[in-house]
């Protein structure tokens, strides 16, 4: 009776976890599920690459920026990356769902949601879609540690069957069962506030959600212009896009090239930038600037060089000012030093 009542409230806390388990491991396993069986997302060049979504974290991402960008660099390691994170999505996923080695997925799915939330919780057009997805995780991965697998799962199937390992001092910690942690009270008030604090803060430097002037920067593209260079023949210089929304890129349809008074010295349209030559382009990251049907289309986080060939080689003398002009009527202007 005492050994019962000893186990009941351990069991209880994993059944009552269910629903969090089975939505959060389908919510990883169908990363796999997306990208590899519905429509193969995972061949570079081709459309909807998963590496170009991961691309678009790189302008705002907190702490992780220079991986992402080495990444986005290195496009065999990046296509590499992309392969392993689906398959251990895929697994944390499935095993959640099944409740096997509950703890140790648990934890797979805090590193996991960890990373969405430094990489991209600055993503969001409405809801702050990838900040709550993040944040959601982080939490649940807790949780499900704590509390392990209870009667529908795969580890109290072994218990039942009273497999000698289920008994091990490991298996608490990687499967389920009581909490191996004497004083577990304050391992869960500590792990809860550290786990607030980081939603509080991460709230704040995305969106300034706590205090302050809100903002969201997927609304609006925002692209910045530098390393400009020019000679007699030719202008040079750097088109970055960080921010606005991630499933669309910025639409150039102007650039126009000034004097100091803001006169128009020379100037491309749209028709023009939409046959704007590949040659002229130097993508420096595998989200790539290029022509479209009616400009010239920048993704978000794509960086690439652009080079504009001066019809008059006196005018260079003359110009100051580069000039983008969106198709949202957003202008973004640099002067040449």
């Amino acid at each position: 009776m005492t050994k019962n009542m000893t186990n009941q409230p351990t069991d209880m806390a994993g059944l009552y976890t269910l629903s969090i388990r089975l939505v959060i491991g389908w919510t990883y396993f169908s990363a796999f599920w997306r990208r590899l069986i519905l429509e193969n997302k995972l061949i570079p060049d081709e459309a909807g690459y998963i590496g170009e979504k991961f691309n678009h974290f790189l302008p705002n991402a907190l702490g992780i920026k220079p991986i992402i960008e080495y990444l986005v660099t290195h496009p065999d390691a990046l296509q590499t990356s992309m392969v392993s994170f689906t398959i251990i999505e895929a697994i944390v996923g499935l095993f959640i769902i099944l409740g096997l080695f509950t703890r140790l997925m648990a934890a797979g799915v805090f590193a996991l949601a960890m990373g969405i939330l430094l990489g991209s919780g600055w993503i969001g057009t409405t809801c702050l879609d990838e900040w709550q997805i993040g944040v959601l995780g982080i939490a649940c991965g807790f949780t499900l540690f704590l509390t392990g697998s209870g009667t529908y799962s795969l580890d109290q199937y072994f218990k039942n069957k009273k497999y000698n390992f289920t008994h091990k001092k490991w298996f608490q910690w990687i499967g389920s069962g009581a909490f191996p942690l004497k004083n577990s009270k304050r391992f869960v008030l500590v792990g809860s506030l550290l786990i607030f604090g980081l939603t509080l803060y991460t709230n704040q430097y995305f969106h300034g959600g706590v205090f302050g002037t809100l903002h969201n920067k997927s609304v609006k593209p925002k692209v910045e212009i530098s390393n400009i260079k020019m000679n007699q023949s030719q202008v040079k210089f750097e088109v970055y896009r960080t921010e606005g929304v991630d499933v669309y890129g910025s639409f150039l349809i102007g650039i126009d090239l000034l004097n100091e008074k803001g006169d128009v010295i020379q100037s491309m349209n749209g028709a023009e930038l939409s046959k704007f030559s590949k040659e002229k382009i130097h993508n420096h990251y595998v989200a790539k600037v290029k022509p479209g049907k009616h400009s010239l289309i920048i993704p978000l986080g794509s960086k690439a060089d652009l080079m504009i060939d001066l019809k008059n080689s006196s005018s260079a003398e003359k110009i100051s000012v580069i000039k983008l002009t969106d198709i949202s009527g957003a202008e973004w202007i640099a002067k040449i030093k």
